[in-house]
């Protein structure tokens, strides 16, 4: 029997960093000793306390659905984050708490995107942007960034790609995959492009406590109300408090973009899980303690591993500022980033992801969210592969 499948799964790509990831578990449990660098995912624990929360629901019974867009305690916890956090004032109305991040990018997508619409997405970006953007019937408009410019878009780049077609310009800081942090005055020039345009901005804020040195985390809503009025933060609690296999994620928007979001999610996921609402509550309102702890453990990878690659023939890579990612351009070597990662993997079990599928073939990326054992292992094992091709 012919499966006559619809037109939208033709246009979607498979996640390739889950599609390594899943390749290196899958070799290891064949006995293989691979190093995985492809996962965006901390090594270290959910804070127990937060964990508590969680258990203590279920304990309790709290298992039962909940509103649509979160419960009203983990509401009104995020509009606090917001505040302490950001210095952006949101009501609980504005808030939707979605199945992680992931959802919360892609509801946005869904209720602001239709046929004829651009978005546009600076490059190299995350795997998903495209995807969501082709689903929601949109046309993604890429925006080639490279080192040069720190992988930040530039004013007069925006200005270039921006159209009457232009519905959302998405903004990704820290960024996944270069680690790149847009200063507030560059933020703040992109902010005003939007603006004047009257052109929504998707910012995702999801490692936005993972920064080091002297870069600072600022959000485009945080620049006057009438940015806030067009913007749309994604958010959640993967990252900061590695919390990824909770599915737990939210947003603040506009009051109707908002409701829009709710509506949507009431006849896909319906609420996020009961018990984990509690966890979330948990993470915002209790102790902060271990992101200064784990933001000093990433420091101290991200400068190894950068000094490795830096002195690896065949490579050469920019210092990211924030997330848990390094972006080198391995076009030094001779190969595509498929090329690479594919012999990398093969011939030393390194598992990394192409930068083709964040819009770069020039470069791979690398997770340094693993302990330094591994990291040290990975790198001498990716040294002597370029030694080898170069």
């Amino acid at each position: 029997m012919e499966y006559k499948l619809a037109d939208r799964v033709g246009r979607m790509n498979p996640s390739m960093t889950l599609a390594i990831d899943a390749k290196a578990k899958e070799m290891r449990q064949s006995g293989i000793d691979v190093v995985g660098f492809g996962a965006g995912e901390p090594d270290f624990d959910t804070p127990a306390h937060i964990k508590q929360a969680a258990s203590q629901a279920l304990a309790q019974g709290f298992t039962k659905y909940t509103p649509v867009a979160g419960i009203p305690e983990l509401r009104r916890a995020i509009t606090g984050k917001f505040e302490r956090d950001n210095g952006v004032s949101y009501a609980p109305e504005q808030i939707v708490v979605s199945c992680g991040g992931k959802h919360t990018c892609f509801n946005a997508m869904q209720v602001l995107c239709q046929q004829g619409d651009e978005v546009i997405i600076p490059a190299p970006y995350w795997v998903s942007y495209t995807e969501m953007v082709k689903l929601a019937n949109a046309k993604p408009i890429i925006v080639p960034m490279d080192e040069s410019t720190g992988f930040k878009m530039t004013p007069r780049q925006l200005r270039q790609a921006i159209t009457a077609a232009t519905k959302i310009v998405i903004l990704n800081s820290p960024s996944n995959p270069t680690g790149a942090v847009y200063s507030p005055k560059e933020l703040q020039d992109l902010a005003d492009i939007c603006l004047e345009h009257g052109v929504y901005i998707l910012s995702d804020e999801i490692y936005e406590h993972l920064i080091y040195g002297r870069a600072r985390h600022r959000s485009p809503a945080s620049f006057g109300s009438e940015y806030q009025a067009i913007t749309i933060i994604a958010n959640g609690f993967a990252k900061a408090w590695s919390m990824t296999g909770w599915r737990l994620g939210f947003c603040a928007a506009p009051l109707p973009i908002a409701k829009a979001m709710t509506t949507l999610q009431s006849h896909s996921t319906s609420n996020p899980c009961s018990f984990a609402q509690k966890g979330g509550v948990a993470a915002l309102d209790g102790p902060q303690d271990h992101m200064q702890e784990w933001c000093a453990a990433f420091q101290k990878r991200r400068d190894y591993a950068l000094e490795r690659l830096q002195a690896m023939p065949g490579v050469m890579c920019c210092k990211p500022e924030g997330a848990f990612y390094l972006f080198p351009n391995i076009s030094g070597t001779g190969l595509d980033s498929v090329q690479f990662c594919e012999l990398l993997l093969e011939e030393q079990k390194v598992a990394v992801v192409p930068g083709v599928a964040f819009g770069a073939d020039a470069n791979i990326r690398i997770s340094y969210a693993t302990d330094m054992a591994t990291i040290e292992k990975g790198l001498d094992r990716m040294e002597a592969f370029c030694r080898v091709h170069t």
